[in-house]
């Protein structure tokens, strides 16, 4: 037998001694109870033994070192080993204590807490559910679900509630706004292909069906937590942005009209600093929509109407009585540009997020190219047929990674994000079958956004480019299309990512220098098809303009007509590619086939950018 002294181990006051002299207790067994700063603190029983004294009484003040217990710890009997003679003795084992039910173990807080989790989810709410599947749409947490990989969505401030207990009991806002109308927090999104760092994303969506998803005093109050978070922390956003606005019925808090809240700006600040997706189902207006069209991307169901103001926003100013389908509907905001990309409802809207969003988390070891020989064929042998560029595209980049964005606007120049053996890249693209791949205002106003949406977040850009240079004429000059094509040279000169330009058949004057940053010799490398065919101006332009005298020379006719090809066939002939490259305007040319392997070569020798090269702190909305 050994014996213990059981001390304080601290200045405290004994409260409570829960066992007599002579007892026997077990290791772990609470002996005595302190009190110390407000705090209580047991004593319990290093191992089995016997309570030989009790050295202290209840009330008693105590100093660090006290002893208050002796404990003796009585020696283990050893085994005995097994007789070696006489019958086996059968002993039966000690039936185990009955289970208790779960309700009879679990701590009432710990209870509390699962039954008030339980009211947040979507089946504690059927009704409401149903309502939403039978317009054909997903809640907010099933979008959620279907974005972020499984198990990986951590919510933050689930249990908020709308700020008006001055209205409504408790538990009917705990049974009619939960989450105060907003689900947030952060989550994976393709970690199995780059890893669970590179896949963090915040993730905010409003719930259409509390409050139709109005954004209340205390969803901002979340919002601007898990903003704060994503410009700390550098994390990408996706905002399912569904909702009518601010709303006028929480009551909590002392009000006017609350312009003072913080979350418009710190949305807007995030722009350039980490990619932002806006996801657009249903009815999304006013602050809403403001949220929605400061994102990088825009995401749209056909079913979607957006608009900066909605029904009632629209009669209140006198300005008549609309449905909110008349409002900013989908076929509109496709065509204007606001949408990105258009699709036909929220399970594609969340599928390509997911893969906007890969181009941002890294790049790819595997990866699939279809043949590079039927890009030989691309471009038609005369030199006026247009031709599908899609086409070259998706030949060019790595199979199944082509997203195009903004395709129903500024037709004549697509944009689109894809990949090249595994590395992102964006894509600028002329379009012969629009306007000839004449540059026109939307057509610059998007390109430039683009290159900026490229350069904040570090994707090299490579331009095919075919075009007779900007468009021209009265119409046009009236969309202020000085100002818009200009855009382009002015972006093109902060570019901090490697640019690398490909002149697939036409490049004619500022356009096709636009579409090359600026000039032929500003990106790290311009390469030309052998269709390949450059001016000054249009061809066949220069020539009426410079041989106006001797065309007129002649009378009109055959004649003239004849002297007219035979001119153009001279400035076709002096602006082929191959002549280009002789007077080192262009850097090569070279072989469709080879234009793969060429641009994977021009960009592994690009110096990646760094964060000290950074030229703009924001990317436009427009």
């Amino acid at each position: 037998m050994r014996q213990i002294d059981i001390a304080a181990p601290m200045a405290s006051t004994l409260l409570l001694v829960e066992v007599q002299p002579g007892q026997t207790v077990r290791a772990g067994q609470a002996l005595l109870i302190l009190e110390a700063m407000k705090m209580e603190h047991e004593l319990r029983a290093p191992s089995d033994g016997r309570v030989e004294a009790v050295l202290a009484r209840p009330g008693e003040l105590l100093a660090e070192g006290d002893v208050l217990l002796r404990l003796v710890v009585l020696d283990a009997v050893p085994a005995q080993e097994p007789a070696a003679a006489g019958p086996a003795v059968q002993t039966t084992p000690a039936r185990p204590p009955a289970a208790e039910p779960a309700e009879a173990v679990s701590r009432a807080d710990l209870r509390r807490l699962q039954e008030r989790l339980a009211c947040t989810d979507d089946a504690a709410r059927p009704e409401a559910v149903a309502k939403r599947h039978a317009q054909g749409q997903r809640t907010a947490r099933e979008n959620i679900a279907d974005l972020c990989d499984p198990g990986s969505f951590s919510e933050y401030g689930a249990l908020a509630i709308a700020a008006q207990r001055s209205r409504r009991s408790y538990e009917e806002l705990v049974r009619l706004t939960p989450a105060d109308g907003i689900v947030t927090g952060i989550g994976s999104v393709n970690a199995a292909a780059f890893g669970i760092e590179r896949s963090r994303c915040v993730v905010m969506a409003y719930d259409a069906t509390v409050l139709a998803g109005t954004q209340g005093i205390r969803s901002h109050q979340k919002t601007d937590r898990m903003l704060g978070i994503a410009l700390q922390q550098r994390l990408p956003v996706v905002l399912f942005a569904e909702g009518g606005g601010g709303r006028p019925g929480d009551t909590d808090m002392p009000i006017v009209a609350g312009l003072n809240v913080g979350t418009f700006a710190a949305y807007a600040r995030l722009s350039g600093q980490v990619p932002v997706v806006g996801i657009a189902a249903g009815r999304c207006f006013a602050g809403n929509a403001a949220l929605l069209g400061c994102s990088d991307v825009i995401i749209a169901t056909r079913a979607s109407n957006i608009g900066m103001g909605g029904p009632a926003m629209i009669e209140g100013g006198g300005l008549g009585v609309f449905r909110p389908e008349q409002i900013g509907p989908s076929e509109v905001q496709a065509r204007n540009g606001v949408i990105d990309l258009l699709v036909e409802d929220e399970a594609e809207a969340v599928a390509r997020a997911r893969h906007y969003l890969s181009f941002f988390q890294g790049r790819l070891a595997q990866w699939e190219a279809a043949p590079q020989d039927s890009l030989r064929d691309a471009v038609p042998e005369s030199r006026v047929r247009a031709y599908e560029v899609r086409r070259v595209m998706e030949v060019l980049v790595d199979a199944g990674s082509l997203l195009e964005l903004r395709e129903g606007f500024g037709r004549s120049v697509l944009t689109a994000l894809a990949r090249i053996e595994g590395r992102p890249v964006g894509l600028l693209a002329s379009n012969p079958a629009w306007l000839g791949g004449a540059v026109d205002a939307e057509a610059a106003d998007k390109a430039a956004r683009f290159m900026q949406l490229c350069d904040a977040h570090g994707l090299p850009l490579v331009s095919l480019v075919d075009t007779p240079g900007f468009m021209v004429g009265p119409d046009t000059e009236a969309s202020a299309q000085v100002r818009h094509v200009s855009r382009l040279f002015v972006v093109a000169a902060k570019l901090r990512v490697p640019f690398v330009s490909v002149v697939l058949r036409k490049a004619y004057g500022l356009g096709a220098m636009a579409l090359t940053g600026g000039g032929f010799h500003v990106p790290l490398a311009t390469a030309a098809w052998p269709t390949g065919e450059f001016g000054a101006m249009g061809l066949e332009g220069a020539v009426r303009l410079g041989y106006r005298k001797e065309l007129e020379a002649r009378p009109e006719g055959p004649e003239r007509e004849a002297l007219f090809e035979q001119l153009l066939a001279r400035q076709v002939e002096n602006g082929q590619a191959i002549h280009m490259a002789e007077t080192l305007e262009i850097d090569a040319v070279i072989d469709p086939a080879d234009t793969r392997s060429w641009l994977v070569r021009a960009l592994a020798s690009a110096r990646p950018p760094q964060d000290g090269d950074r030229g703009r702190a924001y990317i436009d909305t427009w």
